[in-house]
């Protein structure tokens, strides 16, 4: 593992793990530990404005993850479908020895946090989904489909394809980033600099988008039909403008979930990380406080249950 200078109060770092070297930014400190995961085609920055928030009482973990807007390229032999890289994640928490953890995910991030919630992760103590493929929304939305559509490509012509993305009109067209946030435009401008780039990670998004449209629709019905089992909290936040995420699919995701509660969010869409940071670094701050062992909870005694478990 090797490490940069820190930028702000976080720090970057690259790790080697069984599919090759991921980044990931660590604030580090002492507080709960939140791990924040993106989604297709989007970089860790996607949550650096909660984390500017979060960062103060927390310690806050975002992989970038190999989705197609990271920059090391995967080993040729790496598994890069959806249980592929949720194996990483939870490599890295074995790795880094994070325990329980808050595991927060939006647009493909929280699908990946699902799967997880599937296989019981030992190390997760609790969850927040925010706006993300859920049930049977896989392609999501005309964004989704195109992604997948332009999948089927070779590597180089999705290159081509991405580096259209640099007009800032195409940009905003729902069929690329804009149903999928009001006022995140620069971010995603950075988020398609890898793949038009780098040969390795034209190869790697590539292979990520062919194998979600191989299973994506058929992983998440069946991880639906598990996460009644999840006995832990869990926070889902959606955006009610949302274009790409059916509002519905948060409510059902709330009902579904023994511990869990819905908090819908105005003025915002799918990445309401970058729409609606500080209401969103609130929200999380929030859930955690009310749903950590009172050993955790910086704010010492708490007088709020969540769900079914009293602090």
């Amino acid at each position: 593992m090797t490490r940069t200078e820190p930028a702000g109060t976080t720090t970057q770092h690259l790790i080697e793990l069984s599919a090759g070297p991921v980044a990931y930014e660590d604030t580090g400190g002492d507080g709960p530990v939140l791990v924040l995961l993106h989604g297709l085609l989007m970089d860790a920055s996607l949550w650096a404005g909660p984390i500017a928030e979060l960062s103060a009482a927390h310690r806050c973990v975002a992989p970038t993850l190999p989705l197609g807007a990271h920059r090391h390229p995967m080993r040729a032999d790496a598994d890069l479908s959806l249980p592929g890289v949720a194996r990483l994640v939870v490599e890295l928490l074995d790795r880094l020895e994070l325990r329980d953890v808050t595991l927060v995910g939006n647009d493909t991030g929280g699908a990946l946090v699902q799967l997880l919630m599937a296989e019981g992760s030992a190390r997760v103590g609790r969850v927040v989904l925010v706006s993300c493929e859920a049930f049977d929304n896989f392609p999501p939305g005309l964004t989704g489909r195109t992604l997948v559509l332009a999948g089927r490509l070779s590597p180089w012509l999705f290159g081509q394809f991405m580096r259209q993305m640099r007009v800032r009109a195409l940009r905003r067209m729902p069929f690329a980033f804009g149903w999928l946030t009001k006022r995140g435009d620069a971010v995603t401008a950075r988020w398609t600099e890898p793949v038009r780039r780098q040969p390795g990670i034209r190869r790697d998004a590539v292979r990520v988008l062919r194998a979600a449209s191989a299973d994506g629709r058929r992983l998440l019905e069946q991880t639906a039909l598990r996460l009644g089992e999840f006995d832990r909290p869990a926070l889902v936040v959606w955006a009610s403008e949302d274009r790409v995420m059916p509002p519905e699919h948060g409510r059902r995701l709330a009902q579904l979930l023994p511990q869990g509660r819905l908090v819908e969010v105005a003025d915002g869409y799918t990445l309401l990380p970058l729409d609606r940071p500080a209401q969103l670094a609130g929200l999380i701050g929030e859930f955690v406080r009310a749903s950590a062992p009172p050993s955790r909870a910086r704010s010492g005694a708490c007088g709020a249950a969540w769900g079914r478990r009293a602090c």
